[in-house]
């Protein structure tokens, strides 16, 4: 047992996707803000996305730091500096990223037996760190990088298969046990689960298995935002769990917030800029996050929606794939779409990484259409934005029933097919579905959309209360630590 005045000593491994790297290294961040030392493991490439905070934070007088460690590209047979599923231009690269973790798991065990800390956090795809922290007898956390919402879902739909005798694949159905009622489609579910390989089987097993015999789970959510949920998820699985979200809300420095998770593309000078000469409410942001790849048709349709729309815009413009030979290229828009918006002035552009947080919590932002990660959600919710839903694959199909059909602060643009990768066949969102969409969220003047932003600022204020002295996840995070300190060897 670790005595009072022995510092804790936590050590922190996240999987090599952004959406889960950086709440991750919010969470770890967090930790050492509360006095505790911290390591987190990155490899060379991603470690350089976070430097800058980490180095502020060690100014502060923090003991937190990287470690950081080669990436083993070459013998994995991928280019150079390709070290997370952002780099990756094709299916068949990213299938390579798995076999170049697995080479770089004995270097890992070798870190955290010389380390020897006091606990573990680990992202849950990496099952195979809980066996390290019970050769060394100390806890290992498991980071899930979805909220209990999600997490209920995918253990009802697991244990359920309401899915299974239903022959369409449009076909709407109740996901059966939840506190409210939810409905998907089949074409809503990735294949794995609706019809598990053998190999796919083990896989989740394997995480499920890790998961119990795990010290416990940490969500980046906060309890008043999925209250019903976070019960359900603790009886109906047994596990402990802790809500220390939403941990985007510590990011109080300027600088912190432009430059979470890498540094931005753009100046924040530019982008606040232009933002402060927009009325409250008024601009739309679209960022479908840093994996999804739209197809030239889809892109064209997008920018079309936006040009009829009449609102204004700051608009994420994400790589697409050719439909020549599905290579991928550069970010894309239809010709002379950027002229016409620079000088109409009605849009501000980026490609690259967007200092999304900064952008959110501005005043002239009024509506956020987005992919429904559950990163883009929890910072949506803490800056008090109604969302345009637009899910495309994960576990964002089922994010987007958090929104549109439980708490009902946005509305769905339409779209039904999972795909993680755009092809020629890829079904295509119309400009017509898509601008309503946003002129149903966008118009200040209309009932409903009243009613979603009146529940968004609400939800914004119970995010705030929830990380601030006595709120549900800073009592969460003081528990936590206390359950660490005192968690005896087994």
């Amino acid at each position: 047992m670790v005595s009072e005045n022995q510092k804790l000593h936590v050590m922190f491994l996240p999987y090599i996707a952004p959406g889960h790297m950086v709440p991750m290294v919010d969470m770890a961040r967090l930790f050492a803000a509360n006095g505790i030392q911290v390591t987190i493991i990155l490899t060379t490439m991603n470690a350089r996305r976070f430097q800058n905070a980490i180095d502020r934070d060690s100014r502060l007088g923090r003991e937190i730091s990287l470690r950081i460690l080669r990436f083993p590209s070459q013998e994995a047979g991928l280019p150079e500096g390709c070290e997370n599923l952002m780099s990756t231009s094709t299916p068949e690269t990213t299938k390579k990223l798995f076999p170049a973790l697995e080479l770089l798991r004995p270097e890992i065990e070798k870190l955290f037996r010389e380390q020897n800390p006091n606990c573990i956090v680990s992202d849950n795809l990496f099952p195979w760190t809980v066996s390290i922290a019970e050769e060394l007898g100390i806890p290992r956390l498991a980071f899930t990088g979805s909220g209990f919402f999600n997490n209920c879902v995918s253990h009802s739909l697991e244990h359920h298969q309401p899915f299974k005798n239903i022959v369409s694949e449009t076909q709407k159905f109740t996901v059966p046990g939840l506190p409210d009622q939810v409905k998907l489609s089949r074409s809503q579910l990735p294949d794995i689960v609706k019809c598990k390989s053998t190999g796919f089987s083990a896989m989740f097993d394997e995480l499920n298995n890790a998961e119990r015999r795990s010290f416990g789970v940490l969500m980046n959510s906060f309890y008043e935002l999925e209250p019903a949920y976070a019960d359900h998820f603790r009886r109906v699985t047994g596990k402990k769990a802790w809500h220390l979200g939403p941990v985007s809300l510590y990011n109080r420095d300027v600088d912190d917030k432009a430059e979470r998770g890498d540094k931005s593309c753009v100046s924040k000078h530019s982008c606040l800029s232009w933002l402060n000469s927009r009325k409250p409410n008024s601009v739309l942001y679209i960022c479908f996050g840093s994996l999804t790849r739209f197809s030239k048709e889809q892109t064209l349709e997008i920018a079309a929606a936006l040009k009829e729309s009449g609102h204004s815009f700051i608009w994420v413009v994400g790589k697409i794939l050719k439909t020549d030979d599905d290579q991928e290229e550069e970010s894309w828009l239809p010709d002379g779409f950027e002229d016409e918006v620079r000088r109409n002035d009605r849009g501000f552009i980026i490609k690259g990484w967007a200092p999304q947080v900064l952008i959110l919590e501005h005043q002239a932002i009024g509506g956020f259409l987005t992919h429904c990660g559950w990163n883009s959600i929890l910072e949506g919710v803490s800056a008090g934005v109604p969302m345009v839903t637009w899910p495309v694959f994960a576990e964002q199909f089922n994010n987007e029933k958090l929104v549109t059909q439980v708490l009902k602060f946005g509305l769905p643009v339409g779209n039904e097919i999972w795909k993680i990768w755009a092809t020629q066949d890829s079904p295509v969102i119309n400009r017509g579905n898509i601008k309503n969409a946003i002129c149903a969220v966008m118009d200040n003047d209309d009932q409903e959309a009243v009613k979603m932003r009146k529940k968004a600022n609400h939800l914004k204020e119970l995010a705030k209360k929830a990380v601030e002295e006595g709120g549900s996840s800073c009592n969460d995070l003081k528990a936590l630590i206390e359950d660490i300190r005192l968690y005896k060897h087994k």
